[in-house]
């Protein structure tokens, strides 16, 4: 059959160019090969030239398939399943680009992407290493073309085709809309299924690039790491490295930071972090990279760590695959709002982390007793030896969280039912409290250590002042910041205070470090500065997180009837009615209005005031909510917050009046034209006036769009007049219909269609359930300016690393070209 109106060049040339990227990557992965392993100058520099074309080539199709991917979605081309199932002609242009990385074929496109710029840059930095190390990541970029191939061998599913049309998936092939050659004019097909409400958010346009840049950057010290191995060049390879794992740590680092930030601002279960297993899946990778990269430094300083080096960077990289394989699998489904459900991939995925992991983890076996090392202990006064240490309170931190999180899998495997229970942040956070401040302690102490040996009288006269100020600070932090209780009990609370000291002594004795021991030579400081940020970020995670109060204590004798998965505390949740001012403790509160400001997105923002009672300033609030797509139910609430310097106030709406329960009433049609009278129950309406493309209020109407703004006056009983302007607008080849509503009435006012002479059809609803509430969330988060500013003074010290030994290595390789 020969379908109609169907775009189908875009599809094949971007599957020729997903072909094209699998087997030029193919290509370079086996001519870096040969270049690494040939003996002779000649044979070597030739197999590198055709690798590097060969790559080349690979970065051209692969943004060329990203170009293509782009124009189907702008274009509006629903035939195709992309298109289809994650946009829609109502997405604004600035949300296209989120389309691509809700997919799954879009996120291993994304991989791949970074993947091409992290091997141009390699080919022109990478000097002697060039070829082994871009041998293992050509490999990388042959198994990750193979997740968009979308082809069958042997019968067995490879990879998700991105270009493949609706009509061809399994599940519709068979389907009579199918059977007809327009099907493309049928209405399901002129639209798509719109973005996930959930993601409708600028964050998740820059958090994915930036996440999955690190997720993709871990690959160079793998490859580094491997290329040493393999060569039996053991430590040669640590100097190139060192600023790449750098990088990896400081890119992954800002990601997870941005998915925080985004959870922050744009979900609902109120905070930046609530141990998602998708949150912890990147956490846990980042976690052993920056242990590698402690022993990593102290290798190069001292000689020792060099085989637990390897094993954390091999790690780093391993459990990026098994994260990979977590959230992509289907198995995390129900138990995270990020996870993706089962692509039938499991096996690809699978064998994913298995050729990579296995074989570099068995190579290091082979040669664990050849890789160098200093069979005299570190001493125990020595700086790489607590380096050690807190690489190894990493470690056990990331192995800790990734059991938790792979409790799921275990279930399956196993049969069992293990859960983490209803508080299951808990359970994380009693053990992880107390790693957090050895980590504290360690950050600090340990830079006042030197390497090798350190003087105890030295040690403890330049640590003692920073001591005694930390000390100081977290006393007072502790009993005058009002953390006494805690629903734990007495040992929790107890540990709460230890990391609180924890926390202060890392920003203290650092910044103390800073100022003493590099005697003010920033340029020296990326270490201490990124230990500083560390230790504050950590201050404002623990007071935010245990000073945290609700403020929205529901003493209004009215409750929400919320449904048990939404896990929801009634007594949390103040109800408001509309324009009814509510005490709500130290907070006047009121429900001024609710405006739908993207009706084609049917988004409502909320219009809460809160007015102190101690006669300060008061301010609004905006939470707002977007109706569930994607075959999801219900709403999306999204929050709002005010920031003030010492705290910040964080609100959402948990429950609507219409988000709780179908009205039964119905509108009933009237046609009128101007002038003409219409009677309900409880009086009578006047159709006054219909504006066409009304240009003045808060409508705004482009030249494209045709709007109808009909105003009319409400007489009731009660001798009261009120006002009523409903509006219908047709905008993209879509009618749109906004009621408005007199609640003081029980009146809804709709337009319908428009009829003939000079008629339009007026729709009326009375009903008793038109009283407009919210229910509303409001939390208190102390402090959390320190953390947000805590995590930019990290970043910012690991970006000073990097040039540094950026610039170390350039100076290193410039020497060796001269000599």
């Amino acid at each position: 059959m020969e379908y109609l109106g169907e775009h189908l060049w875009p599809g094949r040339l971007g599957h020729f160019f997903v072909v094209l990227s699998f087997a030029s990557s193919l290509v370079a992965t086996i001519a870096f090969w040969r270049a690494s392993k040939s003996t002779g100058a000649s044979e070597s520099a030739s197999w590198k030239r055709l690798a590097r074309c060969a790559f080349a080539l690979d970065i051209g199709a692969a943004f060329t398939v990203f170009v293509l991917i782009y124009y189907i979605l702008s274009s509006r081309y629903f035939e195709y399943n992309f298109a289809w199932e994650h946009s829609s002609r109502a997405l604004s242009g600035k949300y296209l680009l989120s389309c691509i990385w809700e997919a799954q074929e879009g996120s291993f496109l994304l991989w791949t992407l970074w993947h091409c710029v992290l091997g141009a840059v390699l080919m022109i930095r990478g000097g002697r290493w060039e070829a082994p190390v871009m041998t293992v990541l050509s490999f990388a970029q042959v198994c990750l073309a193979t997740m968009i191939l979308g082809i069958y061998v042997l019968g067995l599913k490879v990879g998700l085709n991105p270009f493949i049309l609706v009509r061809q998936l399994e599940a519709f092939r068979h389907a009579p809309i199918f059977q007809r050659a327009d099907y493309l004019s049928i209405p399901q097909m002129q639209d798509g299924q719109g973005l996930n409400a959930l993601l409708h958010n600028y964050w998740m346009v820059i958090h994915p690039p930036v996440l999955f840049l690190g997720f993709a950057s871990t690959i160079v010290p793998f490859s580094f790491a491997v290329a040493g191995l393999w060569r039996k060049q053991y430590g040669e390879w640590t100097q190139a490295a060192q600023p790449w794992t750098l990088f990896s740590a400081c890119v992954l680092g800002t990601g997870i930071l941005m998915g925080a930030a985004w959870a922050y601002e744009s979900l609902s279960f109120g905070g930046y972090w609530a141990w998602d297993p998708v949150e912890n899946a990147s956490l846990v990778p980042w976690l052993v990279m920056v242990a590698g990269l402690h022993t990593l430094v102290a290798y190069r300083s001292s000689g020792h760590s060099l085989r637990a080096t390897y094993f954390f960077f091999f790690l780093a990289y391993g459990l990026v695959l098994y994260s990979t394989f977590l959230t992509r699998s289907g198995v995390l489904g129900d138990s995270s709002v990020h996870a993706f459900v089962d692509s039938g991939m499991n096996v690809q995925l699978l064998a994913f982390l298995l050729v990579f992991f296995l074989p570099a983890l068995g190579l290091l076996i082979k040669r664990y007793r050849e890789i160098p090392h200093i069979k005299k202990e570190e001493s125990v006064s020595s700086r790489e030896f607590w380096m050690f240490i807190g690489s190894v309170v990493l470690f056990l931190t990331a192995t800790f969280v990734i059991l938790l999180t792979s409790i799921p899998l275990f279930n399956l495997i196993f049969h069992g039912k293990r859960s983490l229970g209803e508080d299951a942040a808990f359970e994380y956070n009693r053990i992880v409290i107390f790693l957090a401040l050895l980590l504290g302690l360690l950050t600090g102490a340990t830079q006042y250590l030197k390497y090798r040996h350190t003087s105890k009288a030295m040690f403890l006269r330049k640590i003692a002042t920073p001591t005694a100020i930390a000390l100081i600070i977290a006393v007072t932090i502790s009993w005058l910041g009002g953390i006494h209780y805690t629903r734990y009990g007495p040992g929790y609370l107890a540990a709460i205070h230890l990391a609180l000291f924890g926390a202060v002594y890392g920003a203290v004795a650092n910044a103390g470090y800073i100022w003493v021991g590099l005697r003010g030579k920033l340029r020296a400081a990326g270490a201490s500065v990124a230990h500083l940020g560390f230790g504050i970020l950590l201050l404002g995670v623990l007071l935010s997180s245990a000073k945290k109060q609700v403020l929205s204590y529901n003493t209004t004798g009215i409750t929400v009837p919320f449904d048990p998965a939404s896990k929801q505390d009634p007594m949390e949740n103040i109800t408001l009615l509309k324009s009814v001012r509510t005490d709500m403790g130290t907070y006047w509160a009121t429900y001024l209005s609710n405006d739908s400001l993207d009706p084609a997105a049917q988004t409502r923002f909320f219009h809460i005031r809160l007015d102190p009672k101690d006669g300060r300033k008061g301010f609004d609030l905006y939470p707002y909510l977007m109706k569930a797509t994607k075959g999801q139910e219900g709403f999306a609430f999204n929050p709002d917050k005010h920031h003030f310097w010492s705290r910040d106030i964080f609100s959402y709406v948990s429950a609507v009046d219409d988000a709780l329960g179908e009205d039964t009433s119905s509108y009933k049609s009237y046609p009128v034209a101007v002038r003409d009278t219409v009677f309900y129950s409880r009086g009578y309406m006047i159709l006054d006036s219909v504006v066409v493309n009304p240009r003045e209020g808060k409508f705004r109407f482009g030249p494209g769009d045709t709007a109808l703004l009909a105003a009319i006056t409400v007489y009731g009983k009660d001798s009261l007049r009120y006002s009523a302007h409903p509006l219908l607008y047709i905008r993209d080849n879509r009618t749109y219909y906004v009621a408005d509503t007199v609640f003081a009435q029980d009146l809804a006012v709709s337009l319908g269609k428009i009829l003939d002479h000079g008629r339009i059809e007026l729709l009326i609803k009375e009903s008793g359930s038109l009283v407009p509430f919210v229910a509303l969330k409001v939390l208190a988060f102390p402090q959390i300016n320190l953390l947000w500013g805590g995590a930019l003074i990290m970043i910012l010290g690991f970006v000073m690393s990097i040039l540094r030994r950026a610039g170390e290595t350039r100076a290193r390789s410039g020497s060796l070209t001269k000599s």
